[in-house]
């Protein structure tokens, strides 16, 4: 079982349909569940709660939602997948040869260990939730990746959320960041070397 993270930046990216194809053709050997970001809808968030003053709490609720969101155009774009309602689905035992996709509700709000702020996204939730199921690598796909020599530099710039470096820390989860724009080079294979730069 692989875990990929598709960020909601490539909601209106021409590559959203040739990942979704990709993913589908390589889970026929594997299996493989996509963690969806928030793309525009969790840019809504953010606009509402400047505008009426919501609490972080709150927001980050709307956030997972905004995940849920842009899960269901995935599989309203991909005929070849299937929901993944976890940890509503706990105990979890990946579908053989299927590509499903994550869609995050409140149930995840009871886990303590996930902070309701903006400084935890859905990189840290992938995280969170390959720490769970023990998948065989988790794959961020980014943007115009940029080699730097620490993940506290990629979180310091943006390209990880602020609560990735920590829950990194703690985990033994191989993890790769790839570029997006790199998708006939992508396989299910282990990366040479893990996300320390």
């Amino acid at each position: 079982m692989v875990i990929v993270k598709l960020g909601g930046s490539l909601f209106n990216s021409r590559l959203l349909p040739n990942w979704l194809d990709k993913l589908a053709t390589l889970s026929q050997r594997e299996s493989i569940i996509i963690v969806p970001g928030g793309g525009p809808f969790a840019d809504q968030i953010r606009q509402a709660q400047q505008q009426h003053n919501i609490d972080d709490a709150h927001a980050h609720h709307m956030a997972l939602l905004a995940m849920s969101q842009f899960g269901l155009l995935l599989l309203g774009l991909c005929d070849r997948s299937i929901p993944l309602y976890y940890p509503t689905q706990a105990p979890f035992k990946a579908p053989e040869n299927m590509l499903s996709i994550w869609l995050p509700d409140n149930n995840l709000l009871k886990e303590k260990q996930i902070r309701q702020n903006w400084e935890t996204t859905s990189d840290s939730l992938a995280l969170w939730l390959a720490q769970q199921l023990k998948p065989k690598k988790l794959t961020l796909l980014k943007h115009q990746i940029q080699q730097y020599n620490s993940i506290q530099t990629l979180s310091k710039i943006g390209t990880l959320d602020l609560t990735f470096p920590k829950q990194y820390n703690d985990t033994e989860i191989v993890t790769e960041l790839f570029d997006v724009s790199q998708i006939t080079d992508y396989s299910l294979a282990l990366p040479k070397q893990a996300l320390v730069l």
